[in-house]
């Protein structure tokens, strides 16, 4: 229950920062932080504290059994077991933090490998780099094994360590007992006792090693949880409140009133770039509220980088994305300006929960208006199980066209009065191409503005304006 709820917390506390953090993460190193990382801080209190706690209290209550039976001896047993605490968790502290660092670092590595040679394995078919991907696997797992034994010889030397102050500590318990029991007639019971209770006693310092090696795996993956949340919210451009929910006509909760005008998105010499690409060339334009821009460009020129800038997801390279005269940041995303990448993920729930994900509030009947007006109405009516048919994790039980019109029934549903969308035909047919105009079009008109990237020139008569980043 405490993991779920720290998981609970964490997916809140990102989704209420800014996105740069989590953009640049490869999808691998986010299910690794997100899934293992979290696992490992919850492991701090089963794995760390408890068992530490449970040492120390055993520990204490031994002594305190021991004394009370034969000073001499309690005072033998304390000595022992604090000479076997400190001396293996000194011998267990520097290679734990090492081993820590670098095995939290594999793991990540490990679960980025594992998912790109799966996600992609059509594509390594195709290119012939499939072997690629085995030998990136390959170094991810050697990297995990020398993490590993980075804390064996340590952990060696510190279980020999344990073993024998644990031998001391008997041998002198049993020397004690037997003198006292010769010389100052101690009962036979009291020197069971005395005798015996260092194997109780060492039984739950043995564990000390360990929960040291787990709290600095868990304090390691703390602070790469920690990476993706440490933006906190900030407050709305010019202190403003959120804007009025828009929605299209039939499809969202405000259909049965007047749509309230969007706001104006301004683009002043803005260009974008990830660390050590080169930016792409300045953009200058204004998109008023029901306007539609379209950004043409080859292959890997940053189209999609320019999108995340404008969305406010990443800091511009220069220039600036203006929502009413204010720079657009994390409280703009999602809210004021929403975005459909071309990747944009399809959960493994039902149909309708995959919509709500653009929008929580609509009901069944709005799901359905939004799927008809994507032209996925007949797909609709042969699913077994209507709105409540589960989709499979990605996307992998429909085509690549359905997958594509889902996406754009998010678009249509949602919210924000300005929305960007990332390559919307791709995968779509000719009846496809025409319910995306379709789409544009009454989004336009219940006064939503939308920025289209695209390399499909066909479908650019939807928009006003066009911007290429070719710097032609």
């Amino acid at each position: 229950g405490g993991v779920v709820a720290l998981r609970t917390r964490t997916y809140e506390s990102v989704a209420s920062t800014g996105a740069s953090r989590v953009l640049a993460l490869r999808r691998g190193d986010i299910v690794a932080r997100m899934g293992g990382d979290i696992d490992a801080m919850g492991d701090a209190v089963v794995r760390s504290l408890i068992p530490l706690g449970v040492a120390g209290t055993v520990s204490l209550i031994s002594i305190a059994i021991t004394t009370a039976y034969l000073p001499v001896a309690g005072a033998a047993l304390a000595a022992c077991l604090l000479a076997a605490a400190v001396g293996s968790g000194l011998m267990t502290w520097r290679a734990a933090r090492a081993a820590a660092i670098a095995g939290t670092a594999a793991a990540a590595r490990v679960s980025t490998a594992t998912l790109e040679a799966i996600e992609g394995a059509a594509e390594h078919r195709v290119w012939g780099t499939s072997e690629d991907a085995a030998e990136e696997l390959r170094a991810a797992d050697l990297d995990a094994e020398h993490a590993a034994e980075l804390s064996a010889k340590p952990a060696a030397w510190a279980a020999a360590a344990l073993q024998g102050a644990q031998g001391a500590a008997l041998v002198l318990a049993l020397w004690l007992a037997v003198s006292a029991a010769r010389h100052a007639g101690l009962p036979p019971t009291d020197t069971a006792v005395v005798a015996l209770l260092p194997l109780a006693a060492f039984e739950a310092v043995t564990a000390v090693p360990a929960a040291i090696q787990q709290a600095f795996r868990s304090s390691t993956a703390a602070r790469r949880v920690q990476a993706m949340v440490e933006e906190g919210p900030s407050e709305a451009p010019g202190g403003a409140a959120d804007p009025a929910h828009i929605a299209p006509e039939g499809v969202g909760p405000a259909a049965d009133t007047a749509a309230p005008e969007s706001p104006t998105l301004h683009l002043d010499q803005l260009s974008a770039a990830w660390p050590g690409m080169t930016p792409t060339v300045p953009v200058t334009a204004t998109i008023e509220p029901g306007g539609a821009l379209g950004i043409v460009g080859r292959s890997g020129i940053g189209k999609t980088t320019l999108l995340l800038t404008m969305a406010g997801a990443l800091e511009p390279a220069t220039g600036a994305a203006l929502v009413e005269g204010q720079p657009v940041g994390p409280t703009t995303l999602g809210r004021t300006i929403a975005m459909t990448p071309e990747d944009a993920h399809l959960f493994g729930t039902t149909l309708l929960e995959n919509l709500r994900v653009a929008n929580g509030a609509i009901t069944e009947d709005q799901a359905r208006a939004a799927l008809e007006a994507v032209q996925l109405g007949d797909w609709l009516d042969g699913l077994p199980e209507g709105l409540d048919t589960p989709l499979g994790a990605g996307g992998n039980t429909v085509s690549g066209g359905e997958r594509r019109r889902l996406l754009l029934a998010r678009a249509l549903v949602s919210e924000a009065p300005i929305h960007l969308i990332d390559e919307p035909a791709e995968h779509l047919d000719t009846d496809g191409i025409e319910a995306l105009r379709a789409l544009v079009g009454a989004m336009r008109a219940r006064g939503r503005s939308v920025v289209i990237v695209t390399h499909d020139l066909g479908i650019l008569d939807v928009v006003d304006k066009v911007v290429t980043l070719d710097g032609s």
